[in-house]
Order: structure tokens, then sequence, then C-alpha cells
């Protein structure tokens, strides 16, 4: 999916593609590239989570922009969801560290181990929001809650497209531990600080992700679109 979503990405960056223009359909590509139609389909999906296309209901799949700015996941931009997650989620580590139950921590280490073990990601994704969510329930107030379940959905896509793309769910696994550790250890500056890197380690990523292309990536085997 990778190699294919390089490709397309790299074809409409050099103008293969304008702004405008509509992308060959599935079948097309498909044949073109030598892929399956759920791995064209994983990369169509992510054209579009980086705003370069948009699909539009029985007419096909259409440019709109020949270079990434700014991810969409789900009703928000990465850049807006990093806003608040930076605002919200590390002061919510911090007030965890010095309220969390003896539940909390074992609820949290439950969930750590879980994902650790898990090698789906979807599965993998599903744990990494109930992960958010246990830190901020942690911290004892209702209103931390309310917004993680806001943007929950947005989470979720924003985890499955770092790790698609960006390799992301081993490391996640580390930084993770790290704030579960620092909660055990009531330490709020350590926890504070293991969220803030955290946070730090998802926006290199994103910003590794969107970096222009600029350079062609067929898939093994398959011809210039």
């Amino acid at each position: 999916m990778e190699a294919v979503l390089g490709h397309l990405r790299a074809a409409i960056e050099r103008g293969a593609y304008a702004v405008g223009d509509k992308l060959p359909s599935e079948a097309e590509l498909c044949r073109s590239l030598e892929v399956s139609r759920p791995v064209l389909r994983e990369a169509l999906r992510a054209l579009q989570t980086m705003g370069l296309t948009v699909s539009r209901t029985g007419k096909g799949t259409f440019v709109v922009a020949n270079t990434v700015e700014d991810p969409t996941f789900g009703d928000y931009a990465a850049s807006d969801l990093l806003e608040v997650r930076r605002h919200v989620e590390i002061p919510v580590a911090g007030y965890a560290a010095v309220r969390r139950t003896p539940e909390d921590l074992d609820h949290l280490a439950h969930l750590l181990e879980r994902m650790e073990q898990e090698t789906d990601t979807t599965s993998w994704v599903a744990l990494d929001t109930l992960f958010h969510l246990a830190v901020a329930q942690a911290a004892q107030n209702p209103v931390f809650r309310r917004v993680i379940e806001e943007i929950r959905d947005a989470l979720a896509r924003q985890s499955a497209f770092l790790n698609e793309l960006g390799g992301r769910r081993e490391q996640s696994n580390h930084e993770h531990r790290a704030i579960v550790e620092a909660l055990m250890d009531g330490s709020e500056p350590d926890a504070v600080e293991a969220m803030a890197h955290h946070l730090d380690r998802v926006e290199t990523t994103l910003t590794d992700i969107v970096r222009p292309v600029r350079a062609d990536s067929s898939p093994e085997g398959g011809t210039d679109a």
C-alpha cells in the first residue's frame, strides 16, 4: 500500500495528474499497478486524508491539491487536533499522576500489556484510543474524559494513519509504557514529560509522512499511471 500511495502521490505532486483531473478508475489502476483492489483503496483513502484528492460517489476520485498541507482526520485537521492534544493531554497526564487510583493503574497496565502483544493494526488502534481515555479518566475530572471522547474518532484515524505509513506502533508502545511508569510513580513532572515526548513523536512522524515525495515510487512490476 505504501508503494502504491507513494507512486500516486508523486504523480500528483509532479503534475502528471493536475488539480481538477480525475484519476483513472480503480480497475485501471489495479491493472496498471498490478495490485489488488483492497490495497488500492487503502492508498486512495490515504490520499484523501492527506487532502490531495476527493472521492465523489458515482463519479470517481478527483485531484484537489498537488501538495500536502494539513491532513484531516474525521472532522478535524491534524494541526488543530495536535494543538488541542498538547493543551489537554499533557496537563491531564500530570493530574493523573497525583490523582490516579489503584484501579486506574490496573486498567492502564492491562491496556499496555494488550497493546504490546497486539499485532493487528486495527485492534491496536482501538486499544490506543482506550489508553488515552484511561489516562483522562485517571485525572478524575469528567470534563477531560469528555474532551477525549469528542476527538476519539479523529485520534483513531490519526493513529491508524501514523501506524500504516509511519510504523509508529512499537515506538508508541515504548512511549505509552513511559507514561504508565510515571503514573505508577506518582510523578507529575515525569508524566508531563512523557506525554509531551509522546506528542512530539506523533508530530515528527506526521511531518515526515506529509513531506513531499517529489520522486516516482512505482510499485514493483507496475507501470507509470
